[in-house]
């Protein structure tokens, strides 16, 4: 295991865990949640994304796409080493990997793995478009119509959360999923470091509010929370 080039820049004091390399963002957080969540052996390994770490050649042999979080897994399918990026795509592994947060039945398993790439194609990236024109460099652009867009677009897809919260304790029913984790922490995000709850009147989606309160309560997601924060 120790031959990959991430190991050079991130040597493995514990080879024979899974190897999570990430940071507390949002996307990032989803892993170390599930990590948690599932009680996978694991170590941690902070990339530093303000550095242009993911840049690293190490990093991109592992994720050429030069985001977090990535996995190196030395005890992957078939008992071979699988190195995978993409959050959405890790959430699903970890899932099978553990037998755990993605339903059984088929049909129950596809509707959760849809309100993944729901926050996968929709909630992700449109939260932290808000999140630019909210409350970093795009805040300072006089033309206020990109911030008014993602705004109004984030309130919709909050909507669509609420909607399908309303009678259910999670996203798929009294079943806490992998739907749940991907989320999570990008809501927490949306009204906490973008500051975007008055511009999106977070006040009116009262289910979404009792859903993000009982996920932050679980103990598992606030140690994932602070994985890689020092």
């Amino acid at each position: 295991m120790t031959t990959h080039p991430i190991f050079d820049k991130w040597p493995a004091a514990h080879p024979d865990r899974l190897q999570l390399f990430g940071a507390p963002t949002p996307n990032g957080v989803k892993v170390s949640i599930m990590l948690e969540e599932c009680g996978l052996p694991y170590e941690a390994h902070r990339v530093d994304i303000m550095a242009n770490e993911s840049h690293d050649p190490a990093f991109l042999a592992l994720n050429p796409n030069g985001k977090i979080p990535a996995i190196y897994d030395p005890d992957g399918p078939g008992g071979k080493p699988l190195a995978l990026f993409e959050s959405g795509a890790i959430l699903i592994y970890l899932a099978d990997k553990a037998g755990r947060f993605l339903p059984a039945d088929p049909g129950e398993r596809y509707q959760a793995i849809q309100w993944l790439m729901w926050q996968m194609g929709g909630a992700g990236p449109i939260f932290g478009q808000l999140g630019f024109f909210h409350r970093f460099a795009g805040r300072d652009y006089e033309d206020k119509r990109p911030r008014d867009r993602y705004a109004a677009e984030s309130a919709r897809l909050l909507g669509v959360l609420d909607d399908r919260l309303n009678g259910r304790t999670w996203i798929m029913d009294d079943d806490y999923s992998i739907a749940d984790i991907s989320l999570l922490g990008w809501v927490r995000n949306l009204i906490g470091f973008y500051d975007a709850a008055e511009i999106v009147g977070f006040d009116r989606f009262g289910h979404v509010q009792a859903w993000l309160d009982r996920g932050l309560a679980r103990p598992a997601v606030q140690r994932g929370l602070v994985v890689g924060s020092a």
